[in-house]
């Protein structure tokens, strides 16, 4: 696109940007800096779990579910603190001052839970929260600045963004793995300090990248006048130092009560987005409408999409036959966390030509259902492991075969493409004018919910004494039948849906 745009989302003017295969060149930017904070936060993704059994409950398969219960509440936080980070970028000190401050914090939490201390860890834990909350929707945010919103071209970017992230995604898990089990430690003992250690160093990668390459923006996601005081960005950060302990506090509250606070938390965030849509006329209420609705789907699909960290990490442990798979002694745990970015990474292209050749020709799906595939697909994730704990069990060594997992992975991967990319463009295209940043933050509790909602549920399919086939055939057979049935009932809600969408799409 050349020449500069203003769009009715938009109050700034677009910069004339240099194009780079076909998108602003500050796209390619973004790109690398998400990569490196999504190697950071990948990079301990798959370790976590299995550090808390080994290092604070002695390996025994009775700490599986205080294990999932954490991550899953470590997650939620992380995606509920989008939403003041968001706050902060639209009101305080700007998008760019919040990613760089997000980024130090981050840095500083992968470091602090090197150390195996129980306090130290959470808090460190609580720190990564607190910093991932003024990172994660503040970079999103940015990459829909860069486009017109009548821009064609908008949702293959994102899309083009989230191939950034689960390429970071990918070498993370992989490089972490190495250097915990086969530089640094053993198969039975892994050095999993090396592991945060790792993830720490991506984080600073990813902070000076965005230092030095912020220039190209020419502006976009700087603050406004009354923002540019390095004293309020100063103030942002103390004050972020002392919502550490606080997040320290709900880390320690338990998912159960976390996540009544985080439904509080949704209510009041949608009553805020709802008197902004309310004000700025009835179209814009409508598109905030929409815009809940598909939030409250988005937590059915992360609910049960967020088992990777959790119980398909003990699943791979545990019950998926490893020996020999992909000409390996033994497939590494570790690595099933990069498949999902492999398919990221192979489909993505795909799915991206798919939307824009099937909107040349006026019959690209809505966004309605093109969430409700992705619910679909995920929920048909989870009935090939249904069939697998049915039907595959070896019946000697009670392990099912290695592709069912992988495959899972794959399936799960094209409802996620479906789902995710256009989610970060609908928030950018449906939340009020003055609030894009908290509605991003939105999108993002909305996942936080799921995630933490997905804790619970892998803590029953692990059960009191750790996995067993039937505790994981139980438990994928709910996440199999409440898939379907909300993928189902959103395309029956989708023409009305649209319509509050006032023509976008």
């Amino acid at each position: 696109m050349s020449g500069a745009a203003t769009t009715p989302n938009q109050e700034v003017v677009i910069p004339e940007f240099k194009q780079m295969m076909g998108h602003p060149g500050p796209l390619w930017m973004l790109f690398m800096t998400e990569f490196w904070e999504r190697f950071a936060f990948y990079g301990i993704r798959w370790a976590l779990v299995l550090y808390i059994v080994a290092q604070f409950h002695e390996g025994a398969g009775t700490g599986q579910a205080a294990a999932n219960l954490t991550y899953g509440s470590y997650l939620a936080l992380v995606y509920a603190g989008a939403v003041f980070g968001g706050y902060v970028a639209d009101r305080v000190i700007g998008y760019q001052r919040s990613i760089l401050i997000g980024a130090l914090f981050m840095a500083a939490g992968l470091f602090a839970i090197t150390i195996p201390d129980p306090k130290i860890f959470n808090l460190g834990l609580a720190t990564i929260i607190v910093g991932n909350g003024m990172f994660k929707p503040n970079i999103s945010t940015m990459v829909g600045k860069l486009y017109a919103l009548n821009d064609t071209r908008r949702d293959s970017g994102f899309t083009i963004f989230y191939m950034g992230i689960n390429a970071g995604a990918f070498v993370a898990p992989i490089l972490t793995q190495v250097l915990a089990q086969k530089i640094f430690g053993t198969d039975g003992t892994p050095a999993y300090k090396v592991v945060f250690f790792a993830s720490g160093i991506g984080m600073l990668i990813s902070l000076v990248w965005f230092y030095i390459g912020r220039a190209s923006l020419k502006g976009i996601g700087a603050p406004d006048e009354s923002g540019q005081s390095r004293t309020r960005a100063i103030m942002v950060a103390v004050g972020a130092l002392f919502v550490i302990p606080l997040v320290y506090f709900l880390l320690a509250l338990g998912a159960a009560t976390l996540q009544i606070i985080l439904s509080i938390m949704f209510v009041i965030l949608a009553i805020m987005l709802m008197i902004e849509g309310i004000r700025e006329g009835k179209i814009a209420r409508d598109k905030t409408i929409a815009m809940m609705i598909i939030f409250a789907f988005n937590i059915l699909f992360w609910m049960f999409f967020e088992q990777a960290g959790s119980s398909f990490t003990f699943l791979a442990e545990n019950i998926v036959d490893r020996v020999g798979a992909l000409g390996m002694d033994v497939f590494p745990t570790a690595w099933f966390q990069s498949v999902n970015s492999v398919a990221i990474i192979v489909c993505a292209p795909l799915i991206a030509w798919v939307w824009v050749a099937m909107g040349r020709k006026n019959v690209n799906p809505s966004i309605p259902r093109k969430f409700g595939l992705g619910i679909l697909f995920n929920g048909l994730a989870f009935g090939l492991l249904m069939y697998a704990l049915s039907f595959l069990v070896d019946p000697t060594y009670g392990k099912i075969p290695f592709w069912t997992l992988f495959a899972v992975y794959w399936i799960q991967s094209i409802g996620e493409l479906c789902l995710s990319p256009i989610g970060l463009s609908m928030v950018t295209k449906l939340a009020p004018t003055r609030l894009v940043g908290l509605g991003m933050g939105g999108w993002f509790l909305s996942t936080g919910i799921g995630n933490n909602l997905s804790g619970i549920f892998a803590s029953h399919v692990s059960g009191e004494s750790g996995m067993s086939v039937a505790s994981a055939l139980s438990g994928y057979t709910f996440g199999f039948w409440s898939l379907m049935a909300g993928g189902l009932i959103l395309f029956l809600l989708a023409p009305q849906i649209q319509k509050l969408m006032h023509g976008v799409k």
